[in-house]
């Protein structure tokens, strides 16, 4: 729009000025070494335009033909400069993706046309990072680090390579380096921080922390939280060499942090030590109200030594309405009565843990209870402790999967701060069902796989008519020569499965077994082959009689399955004389 505009009010500038000199007219006269030249002023005006505009053609002809070969050379730098980013978007793409091959490739031509880029040396070590040449990754994060438009690039690099190989001193001093050189650094600061936090260096932290919320880099609550939280770790190392020092750091971190419990039970313990009980049993009560612990109700129910065993009780009825009967209310309460004798409050205090899952403290507090009242060998007291090793455990202090019943201001895994936390641990997984389990619930009879039946016994009688309970099938009589069918006594009492019984009346035939097979066995006849369940016993009848000294025990096979084919006449042979 602008431009159509100021085109057309430039046409409309030569316009008049055409018409204006047309109305003027001139002669212009030349004269140049005896000559002379003589026009109109219009003519002369359009030859000098001319004389420019070739002139202004010979002049860039001439221009080109000199900067032609500074031309080219930069014609050429420039494409080279396009394929080294082709190149480095490549590689930045194959890093994230996972490819150490591409990467790799790419970071060697981004190298190659890019020369001491930053982004190409990037890309060279977290090439090598992906493919576990760590020596390449420092090697390139160093010439990083040298370089001051990288240097803080290349100590991060450097830093994480660091703790990689647990080289801590190495990364400490890479972290502060780059803390001095930027101060805003997110990772410089939590490093160094988290290093003073494990060398116990609470006033350096403490500035750390200070420094960091004046540079915004963390909220101001979170600020005020982790400097209670330093606080609170250095009163709890002074609590037992300077007291005094102690009750001042442990007060400051109240007054920042008030729901803090350790705090609020170092404060709380150190003043009921000086005498102050009003402003410990204050502190207390505070941090009660936010959130129940029993290290607090430990400490409030012990605010004077002398105490009876009632003004602890009473104390506890205190914390219990302070709570709205929190279950941490309902414990504390139920040990200041069970101290106090007083058995049938602490069950009432009880009652309501006890009616869903009651957790371990709960089930040996009812079993102390039962103790108390009954005797250590009573049946409830017993119950209570088999039921208090499969309760769900009781809250505790984690941090990063640990579980700690002493709170620190660090956590002994990663080194974050403020990283316990009051809460009930992850229960385990139950196992897999035992076999059986299923039948054994319903009652129904163990499946033996083997039998022992006795020889030398009586023939057993014949199969009587159904009735309510069925009968086994009447057998055949035997054959002529054939010893009598001994009847099992090793099987327990009772039928087994209708599906086993038929089984193990299908399995073995007499026409399974060859006469020359059979060994003779002394006290028995030479010709006496084993009978099989076809003979008339019934697996699970009582026997009537002891075994015989040097009698031969048969043995039943399992019932095959109903998709079993059967076994082959070889595989029957081969159990006759294995068991025969």
């Amino acid at each position: 729009m602008w431009r159509a505009l100021a085109f057309l009010a430039l046409l409309a500038i030569a316009a008049f000025g055409a018409v204006w000199i047309a109305d003027r007219p001139g002669t212009v006269t030349i004269v140049w070494n005896g000559y002379e030249v003589a026009t109109s002023l219009a003519i002369a005006l359009v030859g000098v335009l001319v004389v420019a505009i070739v002139v202004g053609f010979i002049w860039a002809i001439v221009r080109g033909i000199i900067t032609l070969p500074e031309n080219l050379v930069r014609g050429s730098r420039e494409r080279r400069r396009a394929k080294g980013f082709t190149a480095l978007s490549r590689g930045m793409v194959a890093v994230g993706s996972g490819d150490p091959l591409a990467a790799r490739r790419h970071a060697g031509d981004a190298e190659r046309l890019l020369g001491s880029e930053p982004l190409a040396l990037l890309l060279k070590a977290q090439a090598a990072q992906i493919s576990g040449d760590r020596e390449a990754a420092e090697r390139a994060f160093q010439r990083m680090a040298n370089d001051p438009e990288t240097r803080v690039l290349g100590l991060r690099g450097l830093f994480v390579e660091a703790r990689r190989r647990e080289d801590e001193p190495a990364a400490r001093a890479y972290a502060t380096e780059a803390a001095r050189l930027a101060p805003s650094v997110t990772w410089a600061n939590e490093a160094v921080l988290e290093a003073q936090c494990a060398d116990g260096d609470w006033s350096g932290a403490l500035e750390t922390v200070e420094r960091r919320a004046s540079l915004g880099l963390i909220e101001k609550a979170t600020a005020r939280r982790q400097r209670a939280v330093l606080l609170t770790g250095s009163a709890q190392l002074l609590e037992a060499g300077e007291p005094d020092a102690a009750t001042d750091r442990a007060l400051k971190a109240v007054k920042l942090a008030p729901e803090l419990v350790p705090a609020a039970v170092i404060a709380g313990r150190l003043l009921t030590r000086r005498g102050d009980l009003r402003k410990g049993a204050k502190i207390v009560e505070a941090a009660w109200k936010a959130n129940p612990h029993p290290d607090l109700a430990k400490v409030y129910l012990s605010l004077r030594t002398g105490d009876s065993v009632r003004d602890r009780l009473a104390r506890a009825e205190t914390l219990a309405k302070l709570s709205s009967w929190h279950p941490e209310a309902r414990l504390a309460l139920a040990q200041a009565a069970y101290e106090a004798r007083a058995f049938g409050q602490a069950r009432e205090a009880l009652q309501p843990l006890l009616a869903d899952r009651p957790t371990v403290r709960a089930c040996l507090m009812m079993a102390r209870i039962e103790e108390a009242e009954h005797g250590a060998g009573s049946g409830r007291a017993r119950e209570w402790l088999a039921r208090a090793a499969h309760a769900p455990r009781d809250p505790l202090w984690i941090a990063d999967g640990i579980a700690s019943e002493t709170w620190a201001p660090v956590s002994p895994i990663s080194g974050r701060l403020d990283a316990f936390v009051w809460k009930a641990p992850t229960e385990l997984l139950a196992g897999p069902a035992a076999p059986h389990a299923e039948d054994e619930a319903e009652g129904a009879p163990r499946r033996d796989p083997v039998a022992i039946a006795p020889a030398h016994v009586p023939a057993p009688e014949p199969a009587r008519a159904p009735g309510p309970n069925p009968a086994p099938a009447p057998t055949p009589a035997p054959a002529a020569g054939a010893a009598p069918m001994p009847t099992p006594t090793s099987m327990p009492q009772g039928p087994l499965p209708t599906a086993q019984a038929e089984g193990k009346s299908s399995e073995a035939k007499p026409s399974d077994t060859k006469p020359s097979d059979t060994k003779p066995v002394a006290g028995k006849p030479a010709d006496a082959k084993p009978s099989t369940p076809e003979a008339g016993w019934v697996p699970g009848k009582p026997g009537d009689g002891p075994i015989a000294a040097g009698s031969a025990i048969p043995v039943v096979l399992p019932a095959p399955r109903p998709d079993d084919p059967g076994a082959s006449p070889e595989e029957a042979e081969a159990k006759a004389r294995r068991f025969g």
